[in-house]
This record gives structure tokens, C-alpha cells and sequence, in this order.
């Protein structure tokens, strides 16, 4: 059974500027099948979008999407993890702040994201998550 962060993590983020259109984000998630990509400036990490971010703190407002940045929906208070933190550590953190991805930085870089679905698949194998996680995706 994996014990550290690294030995689960999705590796290699997707990461854009803060200045990146809403619509462009909405496309990379949609062509690389995923649900969140970080927010960095260089190899700072600014913040996590999530797709239901796009949804709630933009879509929702109506008007042109293409007027809005990733900074109008990212979130901003980032709690994070480092690869070599234990697994127990990101359950802790995704309890306690209520989240469901958390960003994984090493020397203040991100390195990859750790989701809900990951650690079922590795803690909780025979939870609906855990499948509906380890299954291929929708065409």
C-alpha cells in the first residue's frame, strides 16, 4: 500500500497563467479529460481552478466568458502538500478544508495534484468512488 504523496499523485500539472481566458481553460480541461489545472506565475503557484469553479464564479454571472480570466474563478487560499508527505496528511487537509484536489509543491513548484478519487483508489478499493475513479472516461 502506498504511504507517500508522490506514490499517488497525477504528476506533471496542466498550469496557466492568471491572465489565461476561462474558455481557454475550459477547452484544456475538456481535451486533456480533467477537472482542475493550476494557476502559477513562472513556477509560482497562484491558485487551483476547478471545472466547477468555471461554473459557480463565472458561467453563473452570464455575460462573455471570454471577458473573464482564470483569476476571476480560481481559488486562491490554496492548501497544499509536498510528494514526500504521507498520504494521512492530504486526508487530514481535504477534511478539514473541505476540498477535493490539493496542489503537490516541491520547493515551492508544482509538481502535480492529488484528488478525493486518487486516495479512494489507493485507501478504499471497494468504494464507488474508488471505481467510478480507477474507470476509463467518458468518450
Amino acid at each position: 500500500m502506498a504511504q507517500k504523496i508522490r506514490e499517488i499523485m497525477t504528476g506533471a500539472p496542466r498550469t496557466v497563467g492568471p491572465q489565461t481566458s476561462v474558455v481557454e481553460v475550459a477547452r484544456i480541461m475538456r481535451d486533456d479529460d480533467i477537472g482542475a489545472v493550476l494557476v502559477a506565475e513562472g513556477d509560482t503557484l497562484r491558485g487551483l481552478v476547478t471545472d466547477r469553479d468555471l461554473v459557480v464564479r463565472v458561467m453563473s454571472l452570464g455575460g462573455n466568458a471570454e471577458d473573464h480570466s482564470v483569476a476571476d474563478a480560481c481559488s486562491e487560499q490554496l492548501v497544499s502538500v509536498s510528494p514526500d508527505d504521507d498520504i494521512s496528511r492530504a486526508v487530514e487537509l481535504m477534511r478539514g478544508h473541505a476540498v477535493r484536489r490539493l496542489p503537490v509543491v516541491e520547493d515551492g513548484r508544482p509538481v502535480g495534484i492529488v484528488s478525493l478519487g486518487d486516495l479512494a483508489v489507493e485507501r478504499d478499493t471497494d468504494s464507488a468512488l474508488s471505481e467510478i475513479s480507477a474507470a476509463e472516461p467518458n468518450e
